[in-house]
């Protein structure tokens, strides 16, 4: 693609663009910002970064109602950043052991300024 205007780097802008993805190979990255566009949901994706827990103690932990956590739940579960298991009567969930999960994980921790808290398991 010859672009309109020639400001010394065209030649690098035009293999670019000749190189860049369509619009639909992007919507990945643009639903995994809608998704963690609630702080809430950031939050708790953090959350479940450090820790194993069932949705009673998470939502104690959130200072949420179990009905509006699980309805977070459900959008990172889908998203393929959480994973949920089980055990008896209750489900527990935490961070799936996924690239992008570990990559949102420091992201967070770096935009928010903050270190892992060191586990007392």
């Amino acid at each position: 693609m010859k672009l309109p205007h020639d400001h010394g780097n065209s030649e690098y802008s035009e293999n670019l663009t000749e190189k860049m993805p369509s619009l639909d190979g992007f919507s990945a990255a643009s639903d995994i910002f809608k998704l963690l566009g609630d702080a809430s949901r950031v939050k708790l994706f953090w959350l479940l970064c450090h820790t194993e827990e069932c949705v009673t103690d998470l939502a104690a932990m959130m200072d949420m109602s179990a009905p509006a956590l699980s309805h977070h739940l459900r959008f990172l579960k889908a998203s393929g950043l959480i994973l949920s298991r089980r055990e008896g009567k209750e489900v527990f969930y935490k961070s799936a052991d996924t690239e992008l999960a570990a990559m949102l994980h420091h992201i967070i921790e770096d935009v928010v300024e903050i270190a892992c808290p060191e586990s007392t398991k």
